[in-house]
This record gives structure tokens, sequence and C-alpha cells, in this order.
């Protein structure tokens, strides 16, 4: 398991009262490269800073996940996205301008000169814009980080923060609590724009039929 600093704090975000202070903690520890917990539109994600391979191979460790899943990115805006991405092809764009912010992730080509180590990804990255404002306030501030769900590998996503906090306990430095995930919450949809032919690896919030709604040549997984 990953170790964090010692000291874990969870803050309420559903109302004014710790929001603020919340998300001050949250940007003070990404940048002291350690782990937060955040809610999104899917399901809790762990976090940390995208460009500081020490933290994201501690996001690896609390999660008992190996180099050979390589972290996904979340970014705040389109433009986020257009730095961190080489080249969005045309059905991304297309999917990307539909689906974002939501629970649509995208495989693509990330930009060459960017200094991070995110696993064993082979030039690519996952990335996605997930609509909840704490996120986006979040990384509006911090920059791309590196998220995946909140758990111990194999176990289900976690819903609350709560289920977060009993998933990784004291490896995270800061909770962010906003409250319950949405109700039936599914992880996010990812598609492979890597390849001549957007592939759906993974068929969560949005089906094949949703995505051939805007991108009729989306294909199903091998």
């Amino acid at each position: 398991m990953g170790e964090g600093s010692g000291v874990t704090e969870t803050f309420d975000c559903t109302g004014d009262a710790e929001r603020e202070a919340g998300l001050a903690a949250a940007a003070a520890a990404v940048r002291r490269g350690r782990l937060i917990v955040l809610p999104t539109d899917t399901v809790y994600g762990v976090g940390a800073d995208a460009f500081n391979p020490a933290a994201v191979a501690s996001l690896l460790a609390a999660k008992g996940r190996g180099r050979d899943m390589p972290v996904p990115v979340l970014v705040a805006s389109t433009e986020m996205a257009d730095a961190v991405i080489e080249d969005l092809p045309a059905a991304g764009r297309a999917l990307t301008e539909r689906f974002w912010p939501g629970p649509l992730t995208v495989v693509v080509r990330h930009t060459p000169h960017l200094a991070w180590d995110l696993g064993d990804a082979r030039g690519t990255v996952a990335v996605r814009i997930p609509d909840n404002p704490i996120a986006l306030s979040v990384i509006t501030t911090t920059g791309p980080l590196a998220v995946s769900s909140a758990n111990h590998t194999g176990n289900p996503p976690p819903t609350t923060a709560m289920a977060a906090r009993l998933e990784l306990g004291a490896a995270v430095d800061v909770y962010l609590d906003g409250g319950p995930a949405p109700e039936a919450a599914l992880a996010s949809s990812i598609v492979d724009l890597t390849g001549a032919t957007p592939v759906l690896l993974r068929a969560g919030a949005l089906d094949l039929d949703a995505l051939r709604e805007v991108c009729p040549e989306v294909a199903p997984a091998p």
C-alpha cells in the first residue's frame, strides 16, 4: 500500500462551510506529491499530480495496481486536453464535443515532450473531462491529475467518500466528500482513438449505440 503523510483530512464539500478549505488542502497535497480522493460524475477517484512520477507510483501502490494498467488523466477543459494530446482525430473531436464534460474517456497519443510516467502506456494516455464541479475546481488549480477509481484493484469502485476511505485509509492525505455518487453510477466508457477505427474498449456509462449516434464508425472491442 502507498504511504501518505501520516495526516489524513476529510472535508465535507456538499456545503460552503468546508468546501473552499477542502479545495485548498487538496491542491496543496497534490503539489506536495501526495494523494487525494475526489468525487467525479461517475465514482470516487484517487488522484495525484500527473507530472510527478513518484506520486503516480504511490497511487498505483495504494491501489495494488501494476504498471501494466496505466493511470488515466483528468483535465478541466478542452484547452488542457489539447495540451496533453498530440493529435485528436476527427472522430475523437466529434465524441468529445458531444460527451465532454462527461463519462467518456478517450485513449490517444500524448504530446511527446511531456515529462510524465503513468505506467507502461507506450506513448498513449487515457483522457477525460469529468462533469463534477468539485473535481473541475481542483484540476483547474492543479493542472492534469492522474486519477483512478479509489479502491483496491479488484474491489468495487466506491460511490461515497467513506467507502473510499475504508479502501485506501492513510495512503491518502485529503478526502473531498461531495456526497454520494449519482444513483447507479457507472465507470466511464473508454474509446481507443489510436488506430484507424475508434474502438470501444469498455462500455460503461455510454453504450455502443450512444457513441454510434455521434460517430457511426465506433467498433466494439474485438
